[in-house]
């Protein structure tokens, strides 16, 4: 049996193999004794993705919490930022998400939620960790019944809703496929896009929890949503993940957009619209370039933090960023909530592709250009071994070196960034450079250093 995952993006493992009865009764347990810490409240939100065995463990831990004397608010099938909605507008002391994220169909766990509907950060989930579980179960006449909500993701939308310019987009009239590996995005997606007036062509948005593909929206996963787009003449594509926090599109020639250039172009739409002088953004190390140039145009400052949506949203909170994310795909508008959310990030994506009036291909062509390569090494041994020596290789070479995250080497024209995985035992390897044949000599130099 393999050691189960534990990070800032909570625990995740496989079924049958780590993610055990008792290591979910174990971490829900604990999580109850934090939020019986940190909050007089006593309710809990759990959500889950659509993924298969997501309702037994959304039962065992809906068992668990109420046990321990929290009234449960069960909102179903939605995505992880509906959860986090929910979770600070109910006012509750915590919420979790029951998904694995982008992970295989074997994949699930818990994301836990701080009160404020973020995510626990790394002093929070060695707090969870630490914990002493000798807690008593709540008296019986305290045992709270569930509450079940099938209300958030009407609210979630409402909310999508509220900032843009929905005259703009309906007058725009897109066709567009989904794809949603149907799971949590399946229902919300076409029900938002129906509103703003496209017309919606449902791929894999069954709800059955089943992934058609590899549920990463990665452009090889994606190969059915392209062709789908060729075959209707749509005017793109949307792909999100099992629980819809990224958002990635492919344009109208079945061509990949590329997820870099998801929070791209929500950053171009929020600063060109934005009011507040002396902008922010914030990404994390691992995200294109492309903001960086974005945020120039606007007299914006981008700053950078380490991979993890908490470690985005903290350092938004901390310069005051109007606008923030992850080059996955992942969006972040702190005025809605402090989450990566791709229900957010579609309006606004929207608009922007409404108001510049071209297709989907031509204002990719108007974005910076950057090619970003990815590989990957199995966990083997002590990772700082191997970020000790590399570090070591590239003290005196001409590039700017952080260790926020890992290592990032920043040259004049490339970048490589290589860190530990918070969700997988690997070893991630990323590349950026100006052009796709730059940034594989890049990644290929590097790579066959490490061998």
């Amino acid at each position: 049996m393999s050691d189960i995952i534990v990070s800032v993006s909570g625990i995740r493992g496989i079924i049958g193999d780590n993610l055990t009865p008792e290591n979910i009764l174990k971490f829900t347990s604990a999580f109850a004794a934090y939020c019986r810490k940190k909050s007089k409240s006593k309710k809990i939100v759990v959500g889950r993705d659509g993924r298969q065995h997501g309702e037994l463990i959304s039962d065992a831990v809906i068992s668990t919490l109420t046990l321990f004397g929290f009234q449960v608010i069960d909102i179903g099938i939605v995505p992880t930022p509906t959860v986090q909605i929910a979770t600070e507008e109910t006012k509750s002391a915590g919420g979790i998400a029951i998904t694995a994220s982008h992970n295989p169909q074997i994949w699930n766990g818990l994301k836990f939620l701080n009160a404020d509907g973020t995510f626990l950060d790394g002093e929070q989930i060695k707090e969870i960790l630490n914990i002493d579980r000798n807690i008593k179960f709540a008296e019986i006449k305290n045992i709270k019944p569930v509450i079940v909500d099938d209300s958030w993701i009407e609210k979630h939308i409402e909310k999508a809703l509220k900032k843009i310019n929905i005259g703009s987009i309906r007058k725009a009239k897109f066709k567009i496929v989904v794809d949603a590996v149907n799971s949590a995005g399946s229902v919300i997606v076409p029900l938002l896009l129906k509103k703003l007036g496209c017309t919606v062509i449902e791929l894999f948005c069954d709800e059955t929890g089943i992934f058609p593909h590899t549920p990463e929206p990665l452009p090889f996963n994606l190969k059915q949503l392209s062709k789908t787009v060729i075959k209707n003449k749509a005017d793109l594509g949307i792909a999100v993940d099992p629980d819809s926090d990224r958002l990635v599109l492919i344009t109208n020639s079945g061509k990949p957009f590329s997820e870099e250039n998801t929070i791209a172009t929500v950053v171009n739409n929020v600063l060109k619209n934005s009011k507040t002088k002396g902008k922010n953004v914030v990404v994390n190390l691992s995200t294109t370039r492309a903001v960086d140039d974005i945020a120039k145009r606007y007299d914006a400052k981008v700053h950078r933090s380490a991979v993890g949506e908490i470690n985005v949203v903290k350092e938004m909170k901390r310069v005051k960023a109007v606008v923030g994310g992850e080059g996955s795909g992942g969006v972040i508008i702190p005025e809605v909530h402090y989450g990566r959310d791709a229900i957010l990030a579609i309006p606004i994506i929207l608009q922007e592709f409404s108001e510049f009036g071209g297709t989907v291909d031509e204002y990719k062509k108007s974005l910076p250009e950057y090619f970003i390569t990815k590989d990957k090494i199995r966990l083997q041994g002590n990772p700082d071994i191997l970020l000790n020596r590399i570090l070591n290789n590239y003290a005196n070479k001409n590039c700017t070196i952080s260790r926020i995250d890992g290592i990032k080497l920043d040259f004049e024209n490339y970048w490589i960034h290589l860190r530990k995985s918070n969700t997988e035992p690997i070893i991630r390897i990323i590349t950026e450079a100006k052009n796709k044949i730059e940034a594989e000599k890049n990644q290929k130099e590097f790579m066959d250093s490490l061998k």
